[in-house]
């Protein structure tokens, strides 16, 4: 994924909350494709060190549902090439929570669409960003769009809810409108797209792939007419449309959200290269405590206020280390 988040459609107060109300989890940094615009940095063969292994992931799925979180998003890399990713899943599932579950569509057929079906999913979200093989694979070194369209006829199928993702580069750009309407005819309910995140791998291509601003203004205004004309029938969701945008919406507000990271880390945003907690040690609920603490460090406000004034600091955000603050409680 390469634009900014999609909305989690819950908007309810931390302080409200005895749990998060939602729990993005990257499964793994491995992936089966080296994609030119990747914000986490993944590729084939680069897991993050010390994984969690298949124990303490359905550890950590039990811990989800036990305390009552309603919605998990799995990610990567590639969720699907986790040995264990459907126990992940059914654990979560069968326990009542709702899934978004991301995909590249390389290894998801009608087998993996079989299974999926019997859970509650309310999102599997696609990447397409071509609609063509020629563009779609120098997006994706390697990948093939057939495949990927036929994971998203899969997936309606056996009527699961179809997202589709288009990450927009000076690459792909001039695809963007048929890869809109490809989308609203493969049965998509949405598609998610917005400004290039400048994370991973995109950072370090930003040259090569960033729009200018007439290109984006053209982009902003396809999307605008697109909204109408598929209105009713296929959400179009960028708004907002970049980072500096999100953050100026939310205004640093101490999230009910976590994200876990594939070695069990818990990172305090997506944007910022910061640690709070490790499920290895410490249990989800104490782990979403210290993600409320940490919201309280001066560096997350201005880290947040260095990005909104100047996005080219996000090239640094996957380079993570602990945050150190008096405010955090004591590791158990």
């Amino acid at each position: 994924m390469g634009t900014v988040p999609i909305s989690l459609d819950i908007e309810m107060k931390a302080s409200d909350l005895s749990a998060p109300s939602f729990v993005a989890w990257q499964v793994t940094r491995d992936c089966n494709l080296a994609c030119l615009h990747c914000c986490t940095d993944s590729a084939p063969g680069r897991p993050f060190p010390n994984e969690l292994t298949r124990q303490e992931s359905l550890s950590i799925a039990a811990q989800i549902v036990k305390s009552q979180v309603p919605y998990v998003l799995l990610a990567g890399g590639e969720p699907l090439i986790v040995p264990h990713f459907f126990e992940i899943a059914r654990v979560l599932g069968e326990g009542g929570v709702y899934l978004k579950v991301e995909t590249n569509g390389q290894a998801f057929g009608e087998k993996e669409a079989r299974i999926l079906s019997s859970l509650p999913i309310r999102s599997l979200q696609i990447s397409l960003d071509g609609a063509t093989q020629a563009v779609y694979s120098k997006m994706r070194p390697g990948a093939s769009l057939e495949k990927a369209l036929f994971a998203c006829r899969a997936a309606r199928k056996f009527n699961l809810p179809l997202e589709i993702t288009f990450a927009p580069t000076k690459i792909n750009i001039s695809e963007a409108a048929a890869v809109i309407d490809l989308a609203a005819s493969l049965g998509a309910f949405r598609l998610n797209t917005g400004h290039l995140m400048r994370l991973g791998t995109a950072a370090k291509l930003w040259e090569k792939l960033n729009l200018s601003s007439a290109e984006y203004e053209k982009f902003y205004n396809l999307l605008e007419m697109k909204e109408k004309e598929f209105s009713g029938k296929m959400e179009i969701l960028f708004r907002p449309f970049s980072i500096q945008e999100d953050l100026l919406a939310k205004k640093t507000a101490s999230p009910s959200t976590i994200l876990i990271l594939p070695d069990g880390r818990v990172r305090v945003s997506g944007f910022l290269p910061y640690t709070c907690a490790d499920l290895r040690k410490e249990t989800l609920i104490q782990a979403w405590e210290r993600c409320q603490k940490a919201y309280q460090n001066p560096k997350i406000s201005s880290g947040f206020e260095e990005i909104i004034k100047d996005d080219s600091v996000l090239a640094a955000a996957n380079q993570l280390r602990p945050l150190e603050t008096s405010d955090l409680p004591a590791m158990v």
